[in-house]
């Protein structure tokens, strides 16, 4: 039997591929490879020759349902986490379509599969995002969904419908929502690599508002610890919260990447903050520690091995930020960097 990680070659991904093989589990990767998929995240699995025998990438679209039932007859899939998303909400706010297609219809295409050849786990990893700005406390996974930005609420879709077809089809369905990443081999579009890589080269830091923005980080390898336990433990229909338990206003942590970096922090410019940006994520993880599980990565040194990746990988993230990145990069802060009408409340 095989698992099946769609997104597998993205970020999250591929952590949870790695973390998968080296249990010993065989594992089938889908992912579209798109500007966010990288088979270099995968390199160091498809180079050796002992995990590479438990290991078969696939690329396709989980919108495409022929190939996906290929898959599954080809692979005998017993178990989907699927990682598969448009995930970064600027780009949502530019173009929201392609978040329509992956993260909902992917989706259905995917439950569809699941229902016809008998799936005995199907993980929808889905976000935080999904419930809006935490005015106050921490949301729990019973509070209503309340999304704010195309991609939050495409992910608020596939949630949904995921937890529709454990309620009508009794498809064994597990929801996820994970508070904000940080790791190794994440696409510099993303907040903490973006500042580290602009940091390195000396280029502006482009801060959003006030930057006092708040967000509860997890690394990432905590985050598929988490979801691993989950598999193991968590109860069919049911959602689990998994944060790290690290709120920071957004400009502590531009000035820790600075401070690590020995760089000074008139890096950081302040720019015209983002269209429906949501102030503060927070998280009620007591149902899923109540179970056993907890984060183990103190924020701190989690950041100071991320920024080390960074600097010790440039040729890595120098590719990515070149071409396609360039492109959107100028048209999402070109004119932020412009607009000196800039509300500072730090």
């Amino acid at each position: 039997m095989t698992i099946l990680i769609t997104g597998g070659a993205g970020f999250i991904g591929s952590h949870f591929v790695r973390r998968m093989i080296n249990q010993g589990k065989r594992v089938a990767v889908l992912d579209k490879l798109t500007y966010a998929g990288n088979l270099e995240n995968l390199k160091d699995i498809i180079e050796d020759p002992k995990m590479s025998q438990q290991f078969k990438f696939y690329k396709g679209d989980i919108g495409n349902q022929e190939f996906v039932e290929h898959i599954f007859v080809e692979e005998n899939i017993d178990t989907i986490a699927n990682f598969a998303a448009e995930s970064h909400v600027d780009r949502s706010i530019r173009s929201a379509s392609n978040f329509i297609d992956t993260d909902m219809k992917g989706v259905f295409v995917l439950l569809e599969a699941s229902r016809r050849f008998s799936l005995k786990k199907f993980i929808q990893i889905s976000t935080d995002e999904v419930y809006g700005t935490a005015h106050q406390g921490a949301f729990k996974e019973t509070d209503a969904l309340n999304p704010s930005n195309p991609y939050s609420a495409s992910k608020a879709g596939g949630d949904r419908l995921a937890y529709a077809y454990w309620v009508t089809y009794k498809l064994p369905i597990i929801i996820t929502r994970a508070s904000n990443n940080y790791g190794t081999n994440q696409h510099p579009e993303k907040f903490i690599p973006l500042f580290i890589t602009n940091a390195l080269e000396d280029k502006k830091l482009p801060l959003y508002g006030d930057g006092r923005q708040i967000r509860d980080w997890i690394h990432v390898e905590d985050h598929c610890a988490g979801i691993d336990f989950i598999m193991n433990h968590g109860q069919d229909g049911e959602v689990y919260n998994i944060g790290g338990g690290n709120e920071r206003y957004n400009i502590d942590t531009a000035h820790l990447i600075l401070d690590e970096l020995k760089k000074p922090r008139s890096l950081i410019e302040h720019v015209k903050d983002r269209e429906g940006h949501d102030r503060r994520y927070a998280l009620d993880c007591s149902k899923l520690m109540l179970l056993g599980w907890k984060p183990r990565i103190k924020f701190e040194n989690g950041l100071s091995d991320t920024i080390h990746w960074y600097r010790n990988n440039q040729v890595w993230w120098k590719r990515i930020k070149n071409g396609e990145f360039m492109e959107y990069y100028n048209k999402q802060y070109s004119h932020r960097f412009a607009d000196t009408d800039v509300q500072q409340t730090h």
